[in-house]
């Protein structure tokens, strides 16, 4: 029997993946030793890379996978394993998504996971997009901080005052702002006095969905061209337009625009309710967007599969049986 979320006669699951910040030493792990799905996910990208990231994301240093051009690869090579895990484990709990959607760098994640591109060319797009992102970061630094509790209008007003952006809208009282770094703390300073319940600067390594990653976008552009997007077995809600992907250019359009622009999370979690999603689904580790899904959409039930005894409870087993 399969974990209760999944099954009911009309259950139309929509699958989550996250981005960066979830990183640690040891992710994925537990499913490399334990399952052959898992292994292939980890050789696959290995191979991709020419590099053992394998070794990197279980035995660190934690310093070393934090580098953007690390962990985006890493989060996105333990989402597919956790995927590919429980479809091993059970096929029929997994394989009929109703609607799939990547947090930033998770997008590449679910575009993979939807058939629009093989996980070998995802692997080297993500890896030269953290290439590029640490080399625009180095170019300008910039920060990022946490709004919480104060309306979204409220802080587009603080960013357009200050010269900073909105990045992440990611759930109701929970907006995520970007930009250079005395903008960003002139504009949490004003945030408080607007009435923002906490203003929290974020430990990353630049000004991410912001202007500043403009440095980065020709690049990108040359990346992504040079690759062949295929249409989407299951609806991917884009990240900026919170809307399904469809053609070969509009995955194009949309991976570049979401490198300097906002990811509107809540109209995506939004988006997919409306649509008739049942519940949602998170593949990879850490459960932010878990949690976020929860703040969101309170009635929709929700769960992480991160590791091997989470991928067990998704499909109804136990490891040994």
């Amino acid at each position: 029997m399969a974990n209760p979320i999944l099954d009911t006669p009309d259950s139309r699951p929509a699958f989550l993946f996250p981005g960066q910040g979830s990183q640690v030493v040891g992710m994925g792990k537990d499913l490399y030793e334990s399952s052959s799905a898992a292994r292939e996910v980890f050789d696959a990208v290995d191979q991709a890379l020419g590099e053992s990231l394998t070794n990197l994301m279980f035995d660190g240093p934690q310093k070393e996978l934090n580098r953007t051009w690390n962990c985006q690869p890493a989060i996105m090579t333990v989402s597919l394993a956790c995927l590919a895990v429980a479809a091993e484990a059970s096929v029929d709990a997994v394989s009929h998504p109703f609607l799939m959607a990547g947090h930033s760098l998770g997008e590449y994640s679910a575009l993979v996971a939807s058939g629009v591109m093989d996980m070998e060319h995802a692997v080297a797009l993500v890896r030269e997009r953290g290439r590029l992102m640490e080399e625009a970061c180095e170019k300008r630094r910039g920060a990022m901080a946490a709004i919480l509790g104060l309306n979204q209008d409220v802080v587009e007003e603080v960013c357009r005052e200050v010269g900073t952006q909105v990045a992440n809208i990611n759930s109701p009282g929970q907006i995520v702002i970007s930009g250079e770094q005395d903008k960003v703390a002139q504009a949490m300073e004003l945030a408080k006095e607007r009435g923002a319940r906490r203003a929290v600067a974020l430990q990353v390594g630049g000004a991410f969905h912001s202007y500043l990653m403009g440095p980065a976008l020709d690049g990108m552009l040359k990346a992504l061209n040079a690759v062949e997007f295929r249409h989407p077995a299951t609806p991917v809600v884009a990240n900026c337009t919170a809307k399904p992907l469809n053609a070969d250019r509009e995955v194009k359009e949309e991976l570049a625009e979401q490198l300097c622009g906002c990811v509107r999370w809540e109209e995506c979690i939004k988006y997919m309710v409306d649509a008739g999603a049942t519940c949602f689904i998170e593949f990879g580790p850490g459960k932010v967007l878990t949690g976020l899904a929860k703040q969101i959409a309170r009635e929709t039930p929700s769960m992480a599969v991160n590791d091997l005894p989470s991928v067990y409870s998704l499909v109804g087993q136990t490891p040994a049986g």
